[in-house]
């Protein structure tokens, strides 16, 4: 008689351990990329001259979809530590408009190809990856969306394109620089790209 009593107190004890938020990873970023998709198919931002309130639009999305400081960390590695406080702080911020610069007109040219919503797979307890494709007439695009719960919300701390991780792509490049340089030659490559650009 006792062990069905302990086998359910066990399997209550579990499913109360288990994440509050279970399930919501592909909801939030299901839910963030809804949001840029009616900023761009918004007709009163379709002007040319509406392109500045597009972009800040987006800005404010992105600022609740990403986890920069986790994306920044993740992009450095192990140089992550090599930078003092206020370094790293330049970083986050440097690089967050390094990728704006980079993807921002990619993303404005979207016209209306639909994405599909594939699954999500538990990296772990605290990580998920939602997988995602863009459906073009003559092509299907994966994308991948890596994120992370910090305070009950999930954020994106990487996008694989094509199998392509953004992390690792940047890594790579901030790698060589890093390798034969102080920090603070990657922060001036860095200014010097947005300024740029």
């Amino acid at each position: 008689m006792k062990t069905p009593i302990v086998v359910l107190s066990i399997v209550i004890s579990l499913l109360f351990s288990l994440p509050a938020w279970a399930g919501a990873p592909q909801d939030a970023v299901q839910s963030n990329v809804n949001k840029v998709l009616e900023v761009l198919r918004d007709p009163t931002l379709k002007a040319e001259s509406a392109k500045e309130a597009k972009k800040e639009k987006l800005r404010l999305i992105y600022n609740v979809m990403f986890d920069d400081i986790e994306l920044g960390k993740r992009t450095l590695a192990r140089n992550w530590n090599s930078l003092n406080t206020a370094q790293r702080q330049e970083f986050v911020k440097l690089f967050r408009q390094v990728l704006e610069k980079a993807y921002v007109d990619k993303i404005l040219d979207y016209t209306n190809e639909k994405i599909v919503f594939d699954k999500e797979s538990m990296l772990s307890a605290t990580q998920a990856e939602v997988q995602t494709k863009i459906v073009t007439a003559s092509k299907e695009i994966p994308i991948a969306y890596r994120v992370i719960v910090k305070d009950g919300a999930w954020k994106v701390y990487d996008i694989v394109i094509e199998n392509v991780s953004l992390v690792l792509n940047y890594r790579t490049q901030f790698n060589e620089i890093l390798e034969k340089n102080k920090p603070e030659n990657l922060l001036e490559t860095l200014r010097e790209k947005v300024k740029g650009q």
